[in-house]
């Protein structure tokens, strides 16, 4: 059964970027979930992705995994709002050119989810790792004072053990390099699911996407606390 869900799994991210590309998003931030208007001082988090940030296939972008931390958020009565910046298909290199754009927002925590589509499509490991840090660099140099965070991913061994090895380790690498706050694998206890998985087997449900949101949050929730 545990050989079963890690195939399912990969099967599923072998097609992520694919079916991302179908329907794209425009490259437009959107918040995730509207926060009550509590006080003119609230800080943003943004979550800067490709679909599984966007929430491709769900009803509403509040559904997506952005917007489940928004609902923590304001239980928690933080004074955050969430904007999801997540393009459907969007690879490191898109993610680079509309970065500078996305930034014209004051940002006070950035949450990096992006390289999957690089992986999916074989790119160099090498220009991955450069496009996601012009992404870092360029967030440093506009808001020094921004936490930053990276949501992990993984590929499939499709492209041959030694790359899947090498993609895998961009992340904490990255993250270790910039002091940022690390989740190794943001799919956790979703992905190779079917039950908490659209019809691609792709991309979360609104089920899954919850399950995503509380884990995103159990690793958020200690920085927005620290910069509180």
């Amino acid at each position: 059964m545990h050989k079963l869900k890690i195939i399912c799994l990969l099967t599923a991210l072998f097609f992520l970027g694919a079916c991302g590309d179908k329907k794209a998003k425009p490259a437009e931030p959107q918040v995730a979930a509207n926060k009550p208007d509590s006080s003119f001082s609230d800080k943003t988090v943004l979550f800067f992705g490709d679909s599984l940030t966007a929430g491709y296939g769900l009803d509403d972008p509040s559904q997506a995994f952005p917007g489940v931390v928004q609902q923590k958020i304001d239980a928690a009565k933080l004074h955050y709002k969430v904007v999801n910046a997540g393009v459907s298909g969007e690879t490191s290199a898109g993610g680079k050119a509309r970065i500078t754009w996305i930034l014209k927002q004051k940002v006070d925590v950035f949450v990096l989810e992006l390289g999957a589509n690089d992986g999916l499509r074989g790119i160099p490991v090498s220009e991955t790792v450069q496009n996601l840090q012009a992404i870092i660099d360029t967030v440093k140099i506009k808001y020094p004072n921004a936490k930053l965070v990276m949501l992990g991913m993984q590929v499939p061994p499709n492209m041959g053990s030694a790359y899947a090895y090498s993609f895998k380790a961009i992340f904490p690498e990255l993250a270790a390099k910039n002091k940022m706050t690390l989740m190794p694998f943001l799919l956790k206890d979703v992905g190779g699911v079917p039950a908490l998985n659209q019809k691609d087997g792709i991309h979360p449900t609104v089920e899954g996407a919850k399950i995503v949101g509380n884990n995103v949050w159990q690793v958020l929730e200690k920085v927005l606390l620290s910069n509180s």
